[in-house]
């Protein structure tokens, strides 16, 4: 797959992550922010009083890793800094919930309906 066909599929991906965290209730507040070097948060949202950290990622059925397996304790970590760069820049101190870091997982068959899982508080 080239990478304009990957971007098309990670961007397909995000959209059905967001629309199914606003029709759970949760308010999704920034997709794609980016903090310098440290890298992208994929969606920032809020889960009532919980500040909510959300990796999302795709693939197609059949492909090389289901997406649950993609959140390593490295990539986790990572996370957590993006997340810990989100408060700074957005008031400082977390929520009275706390931050939670989720995963959506959004699997594409050849046929039907993708498949999406989403997994709380990952890391």
């Amino acid at each position: 797959m080239n990478a304009n066909a990957t971007q098309a599929l990670g961007r397909y991906g995000e959209d059905l992550a967001a629309r199914w965290l606003t029709g759970t209730g949760m308010h999704v507040l920034a997709r794609n922010w980016r903090c310098g070097r440290t890298g992208e948060i994929d969606i920032v949202a809020r889960d009532g009083d919980t500040l909510v950290v959300c990796e999302v990622k795709t693939r197609r059925d059949g492909s090389y890793e289901h997406p649950m397996a993609a959140v390593t304790a490295r990539k986790a970590d990572r996370l957590k800094r993006l997340a810990d760069c989100w408060l700074h820049r957005h008031g400082g101190a977390p929520p009275g919930g706390g931050i939670r870091i989720d995963l959506i997982g959004v699997v594409l068959p050849r046929r039907g309906a993708p498949h999406l899982t989403h997994a709380k508080g990952v890391a």
